[in-house]
């Protein structure tokens, strides 16, 4: 299957479905061996190890995005950084600052990346999950503790929310996505900061 034939056409039509570059959708196809589905998956895994990589440079522009419930009665601002004011004005980029404001109104997380969680509160949660699994044989009492721990972290780090629009973004949580924008802008995209209001809320 090493020979199979790659048009101008198929390149074409992954870019449009991927928003990788020409060439990295040439050089997937022909690995995939013209299979769409596996060139897709493939452009997927490369393309997230590139924004890993892209982590490391800085995010100095970029946009403030805002999201305000139909009933005025919540509100979000979020600040999402990339590299470039080109790409800030990109729509790919717009589109995912504007789907991080409107899942901050639903979701109500607390912090942006893990590493925001002081480590008083993540050590009094582990405590009290420990106190849970008490019950529980001493040697999966730590396992139990821990996996509740990551659970709450899930619930309050919006990095590892899956998007409350899970139809539209097939479950991917807010990471996935910023790393599939960072990947199909090749710039390090960041989310940066973020304040939700609700009215009668502290």
């Amino acid at each position: 299957m090493e020979g199979a034939t790659i048009t101008a056409g198929d390149v074409k039509s992954l870019r449009e479905r991927t928003g990788a570059g020409m060439m990295d959708c040439k050089n997937a196809l022909q690995e995939a061996a013209g299979d769409f589905d596996k060139a897709i998956e493939i452009l997927r895994v490369k393309g997230q190890a590139q924004a890993a990589k892209r982590g490391e440079r800085a995010a100095s522009e970029g946009v403030v995005s805002s999201y305000v419930h139909a009933t005025g009665k919540i509100g979000v601002l979020v600040e999402v950084d990339c590299e470039t004011d080109f790409v800030a004005r990109n729509d790919d980029f717009r589109e995912f600052a504007r789907d991080v404001a409107l899942h901050i109104a639903a979701a109500a997380p607390r912090y942006v990346s893990e590493e925001e969680v002081p480590d008083e509160e993540r050590q009094a949660e582990l405590r009290i999950f420990e106190e849970q699994a008490a019950d529980k044989p001493e040697s999966v009492r730590p396992k139990i503790a821990e996996g509740r721990l990551r659970k709450w972290l899930a619930e309050v780090v919006l990095l590892n929310q899956p998007h409350v629009n899970a139809e539209k973004h097939e479950g991917k949580t807010i990471e996935e996505l910023r790393a599939e924008t960072a990947a199909k802008t090749g710039e390090n995209v960041v989310v940066r900061r973020f304040s939700r209001f609700a009215v009668g809320e502290e």
